[in-house]
């Protein structure tokens, strides 16, 4: 479908020591999605000329107690307004409040990442690799594992208590001014979405990563004109609001695609692959397909992650190891590599790859809290994210490949908004027993409401509940120590961030 630049193969080597790797990439993607010719005849893609192609993010409660104290306050005002999942959905409100702002948004250029999923651990990518260009960066993602501040990073690092204290309370009267003019106040997120902006520009940051809440075009995050607009895998997640088919759902995740923007695409299903496409010419917007003008060339299994060969727009990017565990995280890697390309005028401007050293060092450094993250040992217990059935399958398939369980318990906590019973489906191969529980959120499931589904997707004597999560923690420990098995059981706690944030607090004790 589109003519990719000549590959000397004496240039090949690595893992992989296939010549045709990426060919076979790209024939399996010609093959995936053939009816996208018509649309891809008017698009522009993105084409190169060229060569061949720590902590953990998390910080603790303030330690001082007017700190603290503040704090509290703030989020006490936040929580008086709409939640994330109540919403109007349109951009007027937070535009008003861009306005009498100065335009924030406007004073440093962005990439925009949408998608159902893979988004937040994209975007870090993103940053890490800005950074290790020197670039000072701002990053703004949701929801947050477990301290509200993890949603604005300035330099790599949650933004600091006192300083998001400071931004809440400089542009405090002018929400209460939009408020004041506007059919509904300014929602949380909302609120949230014009701090980060204002601390990007008070940095000043070089650069802005922005993942959106939900969908797109009427997303809060979308008053920003993002220089690179990054859409992750699309699937059915938040139905109700966006679509029932992943094309429906593209149509608004395609509205963060700007005038003459380039359009980092993951591997899409056909009728989102369309949508995407045609805002993209609509747009005079330049595309880079995964599997096409990128993607993953080879990928091994490592201790502590896995060593991938990625193809990149400028070139081929060998043995760069990746802390991150799943075929998925390889796959955002491409996503995030190309991005940052793209970000430097790579494939449009010249051709030239970035220094393979600082990509190395850059993706060595990533942390994912929350992402198949592993926080205990005998046994082992991983915590993921996973809310939804495209997520639940990929991290069911990389615990698979990953870990060798011979007996895993997990520990399931879900939101009464999502599709549960494609989650607990999803899970159910690799889950000897499950422990259904709940997390204090207001939109956590009834733990009983739970079991009822489990147990018709698990039967009876696989299911255990426990309201509490600590109980429902230690409750799995204990089974999947059983029979002896200790050295190979382990627990997987998932179904929901909120779920994992709260479990990670209880098991390493951070306050």
């Amino acid at each position: 479908m589109s003519d990719l630049p000549p590959r000397d193969s004496s240039d090949d080597h690595g893992p992989s020591d296939s010549p045709d790797a990426f060919e076979e990439i790209v024939g399996a993607e010609t093959d995936r999605d053939p009816d996208l010719a018509v649309i891809e005849a008017g698009s522009r893609t993105l084409r190169t000329q060229g060569g061949p192609p720590q902590g953990d993010g998390i910080p603790a409660r303030p330690r001082d107690p007017e700190v603290e104290k503040a704090l509290r306050v703030v989020e006490a005002d936040l929580a008086t307004r709409w939640g994330e999942t109540k919403l109007e959905p349109s951009v007027d409100r937070i535009a008003a409040l861009m306005d009498v702002l100065g335009e924030p948004q406007k004073a440093y250029p962005s990439i925009h990442i949408t998608g159902t999923n893979g988004k937040t651990s994209t975007a870090r990518m993103i940053e890490a690799l800005l950074a290790a260009f020197d670039l000072r960066t701002g990053r703004y993602t949701s929801p947050h594992v477990q301290s509200i501040t993890e949603r604005i990073s300035l330099d790599g690092a949650p933004i600091e208590y006192e300083r998001f204290i400071e931004t809440f309370e400089d542009i405090k009267p002018y929400v209460e001014m939009v408020d004041s003019q506007q059919e509904y106040r300014l929602s949380f997120f909302e609120v949230l979405t014009g701090m980060a902006y204002a601390a990007f520009a008070d940095a000043p940051v070089d650069v802005a990563v922005v993942e959106v809440g939900m969908g797109g075009s009427w997303d809060a995050t979308n008053v920003i004109d993002g220089t690179v607009a990054v859409i992750t895998p699309i699937d059915l997640d938040h139905t109700d609001r966006l679509g029932s088919t992943p094309g429906e759902i593209a149509v608004e995740k395609s509205g963060i695609i700007k005038q003459d923007a380039t359009v980092i695409m993951a591997q899409q299903p056909v009728d989102a692959a369309q949508v995407i496409l045609k805002k993209a010419v609509e747009t005079d917007a330049t595309v880079a397909r995964e599997g096409l003008e990128f993607g993953v060339v080879d990928r091994q299994i490592a201790v502590g992650g896995q060593l991938v060969t990625l193809r990149g727009l400028g070139g081929e990017y060998e043995e760069v190891f990746l802390p991150l565990h799943g075929a998925h995280q390889a796959h955002n890697a491409a996503v995030a590599l190309a991005a940052v390309e793209a970000f430097f005028g790579i494939g449009s401007e010249h051709a030239r790859p970035l220094d393979i050293d600082t990509i190395r060092a850059a993706f060595a450094s990533v942390t994912s809290p929350g992402r198949l993250e592993v926080v205990r040992r005998s046994p082992t217990v991983v915590l993921d994210a996973a809310h939804n059935p495209a997520g639940a399958r990929v991290t069911a398939d990389a615990i698979s490949e990953v870990f060798d369980f011979s007996r895993l318990i997990g520990v399931v906590g879900a939101s009464g908004d999502k599709n549960v019973r494609g989650l607990l489906e999803a899970f159910e191969p690799i889950f000897a027993e499950i422990v259904v529980t709940q997390n204090s959120s207001h939109r956590a499931m009834d733990a009983d409401e739970l079991a009822a589904v489990a147990v018709e997707v698990f039967g009876d004597d696989r299911v255990q509940v426990e309201p509490r999560l600590d109980d429902a923690l230690e409750a799995a420990i204990t089974l999947a120590e059983e029979e002896g098995e200790y050295a190979g059981g382990g627990v997987l706690v998932t179904g929901s961030v909120i779920t994992v944030g709260e479990a990670r607090l209880l098991l390493l004790g951070k306050d």
